[in-house]
């Protein structure tokens, strides 16, 4: 028997030993910061704020959750804000401390407080008293009549809190709204006609928020009418409280005494326009009632500022045209500087106002020139160089042609693969963009005043040359690059945006066109593929080797609703559709090969179908959940077997998808793509997309973030195509969730204003080419084991957040 006790002793003492390693640790870590004390730097008399305690007594009509919810809400307009803690300790307070006073505003010292470091923020008996009531007007304000508060500074040593107690009256509702007409007046009756869609709700608690934002509301409504001169405080939102019933009347109406001139609606005399010039001394061109175009020279053809600017001269000043005339000046991306005023016409009798535009040009033609050091996905990293060549103003309407070129060369810093499979990439290309602030079509007219930008109408030709270098091996075990295949890129495309509202864009391009053509396809790169026993490399090469055409268009809408203010909900949506090969596949016969051709060439047949969403929540001022879902779905048929492969097919994986898996590692399916070491090409595409991902973001300080994330997701075939030497497993179907990979990790985020670098350490947690009952692999993480980091942990090193 004591044999046995020993042993079983000696099993446990491992987790013994962890356990009070790790207590150790961090008792150790809670006497470091208590010894790293800042109250030595707390001026003689003086208390640091250490914060602030709540307690509400409420009247029996609030429930526990809404009075736990009123002490939350207290707790945030509390002021001031105490140092920031870390298990208490104020580290940003002692690091402002510790590096000393600066001998200059300009030096290290004063840069470094700055950055990572706060001023003690000292205890104050004064602060407790304008706290005690911001407390109580809040409480007033939120419907709780007759509340009050009270509060003390209690002092320990060097450290102080403030404790508050408020006492909580039962809260009002709305009982009535009326709004008041005093006479039959034409304001009267349109300020009678706002009451429609009143924020003031019978049976809603009061809130004095509200009610300005009623005020706020009414005047909106009545300047798309006219109402050039009105403003919010020109009304006035009369309570009547009842005290027994707890509750309240409220009474819109105008305020007495407001001038006649605010009560007026007025509509537009001219509209004129200075280009480069402070005064009417430039040539004058009046090409409609109205419209007065003055410029030094004929820069401008005078119908680009009819298209732009939505006032109309007769008609009613309206702030909705307001807002879309300057939006859309802004817009056109020709002017440094849009200023807006406008003036009353001098008539004693007069409700006429002018319109006046101060535009200052920027430079007709610019030469810009820039280089980046980037990495991707795929582990490569590279550099870039691009000339860009700017003419504004091309055919005097403000339209913009931009020449680019730009070259660049793309190397990988680390892999799993052989040497032999190490490829760098060189790359050089050409884009020319003619954008015209209009729409290239017949029939079409811009509606004044409705939309926030001008249509635009984009085309775009460009050609990019793209050569692959591998690693070969002489006999001598010597190594040696040289260039595998080289592929050209020949494209272009009409396209058409119209931006509805601040909320909705619409693109549509009714034609594109791609014609890929290999190139220079070397013959040691030939025999390596042949000599591969993996049918993949095969099909790839036939990809690699075959000119493709894409003849096609895509439409695509991108939602994104403008937040109301104070809401912590974001939402964006981007959902769009690509086809391509439909309506010649119409117009073009088989051949005796089955295939469909123009000029010879077998043009691709498919049609795509694509959605993201994301979804923000901000928890608190600090703390954010995002999160993204990708559906994607593509359909081939006719001359195309799959979707053309790295052109229009999915991939998953990388920094800024799957981050717990290499970029292209994922899929078809349960297909494991990297775990056969035969294989040349180790990337996975496939035609059905599904990708998830959840993040919580804590912003730390003003330069450091911190988060925590979950990834999901996968890539399928559409359909079973035995020639393409997948199996069964890799095409869509109902047990698709079953192979979904999924990983997750930490996240450090540097935000250096201009640049966000961000770095994410990912672990997988589940991998779908494993055995269905063996693919969480949660239970397998051994960070403490070299091993197993080796092969299962991958740092990202990015810019920017993933989504």
């Amino acid at each position: 028997m004591r044999t046995k006790q020993i042993e079983n002793n000696f099993v446990k003492k491992p987790k013994n030993i962890f356990f009070y390693t790790k207590n150790i640790c961090f008792w150790g870590l809670i006497f470091l910061l208590s010894s790293c004390s800042v109250n030595k730097y707390i001026p003689e008399g003086e208390s640091l704020y250490t914060g602030a305690k709540v307690k509400t007594i409420a009247d029996s009509s609030l429930n526990s959750k809404q009075v736990k919810f009123l002490n939350e809400q207290l707790i945030t307009i509390i002021r001031p804000v105490p140092n920031s803690t870390i298990m208490g300790f104020p580290y940003k307070l002692w690091l402002y401390s510790v590096i000393g006073k600066p001998k200059s505003e300009k030096g290290f010292r004063q840069w470094f407080r700055k950055r990572f470091g706060e001023a003690p923020v000292l205890a104050s008996k004064r602060a407790v008293t304008i706290n005690t009531d911001i407390i109580s007007n809040y409480l007033n304000n939120e419907g709780y009549f007759r509340s009050t508060a009270t509060g003390e500074l209690v002092i320990k040593g060097k450290k102080s809190e403030a404790v508050y107690i408020a006492h909580v009256k039962p809260r009002y509702t709305i009982d009535k709204v009326e709004f008041v007409k005093k006479d039959s007046s034409i304001f009267s009756l349109n300020l009678l006609k706002t009451k429609e869609n009143s924020l003031l709700k019978v049976g809603e608690p009061y809130r004095f928020e509200l009610v300005k934002l009623e005020r706020d509301r009414i005047d909106k409504v009545l300047k798309t009418n006219g109402y050039y001169y009105f403003r919010p405080d020109f009304l006035i939102v009369k309570a009547d409280t009842n005290q027994n019933k707890c509750k309240v009347d409220l009474y819109v109406e105008l305020k007495p005494n407001i001038l006649q001139t605010s009560l007026k609606q007025y509509s537009i005399k001219d509209i004129q326009v200075y280009i480069d010039t402070p005064d009417s001394s430039g040539k004058l061109i009046q090409i409609r009632k109205g419209l007065k175009v003055f410029q030094p020279k004929y820069s401008y053809n005078p119908k680009v500022f009819n298209d732009a600017i939505g006032f109309r001269s007769g008609r009613l000043y309206s702030s909705q045209t307001h807002d879309a005339s300057l939006s859309r000046l802004i817009n056109l991306r020709n002017f440094k500087f849009v200023k807006n005023r406008f003036e009353m016409v001098n008539r004693s009798d007069s409700a006429q106002i002018n319109v006046i535009y101060d535009l200052t040009s920027l430079k007709k033609k610019s030469l810009q020139a820039e280089t980046n050091f980037l990495t991707r996905s795929n582990n490569l990293a590279g550099t870039q160089l691009g000339i860009n060549w700017l003419n504004r103003n091309l055919f005097k309407r403000a339209e913009i042609l931009k020449l680019g070129i730009n070259t660049g060369y793309d190397f990988q810093l680390a892999s799993k693969q052989l040497n032999t499979q190490l490829n760098n990439y060189f790359r050089i290309a050409g884009d020319a963009d003619l954008t015209f602030p209009r729409f290239l079509l017949p029939f079409y007219q811009v509606r004044a005043g409705r939309n926030q930008a001008l249509p635009k109408t984009n085309i775009n030709i460009g050609y990019e040359r793209l050569v692959q270098k591998g690693v070969g091996i002489n006999i001598d075990s010597s190594k040696y690059r040289y260039n595998q295949y080289t592929i050209t890129s020949l494209r272009g495309s009409i396209s058409y945006s119209l931006r509805k509202s601040a909320a909705i864009e619409h693109n549509f391009s009714p034609l594109s066109i791609n014609l890929i053509r290999p190139k220079n396809i070397s013959e040691e790169f030939v025999n390596k593929i042949f000599n591969s026993t993996n049918i993949q490399d095969l099909l790839r090469y036939d990809q690699i080797l075959n000119t493709r055409l894409i003849l096609g268009g895509q439409y695509n809408i991108v939602y994104t609703p403008v937040q109301p203010i104070g809401s912590r909900h974001y939402f964006y949506l981007n959902a769009g559709v690509d086809m391509a090969g439909n309506m010649s596949g119409l117009v073009r016969k088989k051949l005796e090969d089955g295939s469909k051709r123009i000029l010879n060439t077998v043009f691709e047949q498919y049609v795509r179908f694509d959605l993201e969403t994301r979804y923000y929540l901000d928890l608190s001022h600090s703390i954010r959940w995002a999160n993204r879902a990708i559906l994607g779905y593509g359909l081939s048929y006719g001359n195309s077997k799959s979707l053309p492969n790295q052109v229009k097919q999915y991939s998953i994986g990388g920094s800024n998808s799957i981050r717990a898996f290499r970029a292209r590692s994922i899929g078809p399916g349960d297909f494991n793509i990297t775990g056969d070491s035969t294989a040349i090409f180790t990337n996975a595409y496939g035609d059905v997309k599904l990708e998830l991902n959840s993040e919580l973001r804590i912003k730390f300080s003003q330069i450091i973030n911190l988060a925590a994330f979950v990834d999901a997701g996968n890539i399928w075939m559409a359909k079973y195509n035995e020639a393409l030497g997948y199996p069964t497993s890799s095409t869509f179907g109902k047990d698709f969730y079953k192979q979904l990979a999924v990983g997750g990790g930490l996240g450090l985020r540097l935000d250096f204003t201009y640049v966000k670098l961000r770095l994410d350490l990912a672990t997988p947690f589940r991998k779908p080419w494993l055995a269905e009952k063996e693919r969480w692999v949660i239970q397998e993480i051994k960070p403490f084991e070299r091993a197993w980091r080796k092969q299962n942990l991958i740092l990202n090193i990015a810019v920017d957040y993933p989504f």
